[in-house]
């Protein structure tokens, strides 16, 4: 199914460093992430080539499909380019813009493809599709604050098809989702464990033993912040990578290529030469 009026549409709308509610993914050559993480549910409408994710590539959505994924610390993914590129409009949620969505009134799910307590895939109908080129459009102008109200449209419509199991993937936020919120706000600087548990009310114990009962530590949740800032930024931005670097509070481009090596299997130069003509 072809989405080429969608792909101009989000083409014209993104513009260096522009403030909107969804983010573009492309690439003109296969790129290979590991452990990719996932802070809050996103949803991903894949408009060229092919998405595979898990350890062994099982969940594949093809140019015209969507994903809905819940949070997950981390989760490998191939974007593959097919005849010219790879091309993903992605839209993060917050929990409040589920609030007060009903069910009602749901169409047969004939549009799921695979549904998973995690993840459920589907097609992009006709109505999604215009719902997405009208969310793009109308972001050009409407002001953040109503973001969470196109979003809600958004929610509204995939249960209105019957994808009314997403709404189970918007879980209570956990502790280490929290502290991802607040070292987000700041990620170039180094946030000491005393102020995290000043801005949680709760002991420097009780943070770690809350922390590990979620099977994760502040360090972790410290390198996701940063790494997963680092990853989106070489995706969406032309900035060089030793600025992207500093913003991710690395003091050195090789101490961060190191890490997102370490992290997602590929250093940043590689990367962006998967997103560049030679």
């Amino acid at each position: 199914m072809t989405m080429l009026n969608l792909i101009n549409t989000i083409k014209g709308a993104v513009t260096p460093d522009a403030l909107l509610p969804f983010s573009v993914y492309s690439s003109i050559k296969e790129q290979h992430l590991l452990n990719v993480p996932v802070v809050k549910p996103l949803f991903i409408a894949v408009l060229d080539g092919d998405k595979a994710l898990g350890k062994d590539g099982q969940i594949v959505c093809h140019a015209g499909d969507f994903i809905f994924l819940s949070d997950s610390p981390a989760i490998n993914m191939r974007n593959i380019p097919k005849e010219k590129e790879y091309f993903a409009l992605l839209i993060e949620f917050e929990l409040a813009d589920f609030a007060g969505i009903e069910i009602e009134n749901s169409i047969n799910r004939h549009e799921t493809k695979e549904v998973n307590d995690n993840f459920t895939v589907g097609e992009i109908s006709t109505e999604l599709e215009k719902c997405l080129q009208q969310f793009v459009e109308w972001s050009l102008y409407a002001p953040s604050a109503m973001w969470s109200l196109r979003k809600k449209e958004l929610l509204q419509l995939l249960c209105h098809m019957g994808h009314s199991e997403i709404l189970a993937m918007a879980a209570p936020h956990k502790l280490g989702q929290k502290i991802h919120t607040l070292l987000s706000k700041h990620p170039s600087e180094e946030v000491p464990l005393t102020m995290l548990c000043q801005n949680l009310a709760m002991s420097e114990s009780t943070l770690r033993r809350k922390l590990a009962a979620e099977g994760t530590t502040v360090q972790a949740i410290k390198d996701q912040v940063k790494l997963g800032l680092g990853l989106h930024l070489l995706q969406t931005t032309n900035h060089a990578i030793a600025f992207i670097a500093e913003q991710c509070g690395y003091q050195s481009q090789s101490r961060f290529s190191s890490r997102f090596k370490g992290r997602f299997g590929l250093t940043p130069s590689d990367l962006r030469k998967t997103k560049v003509k030679n």
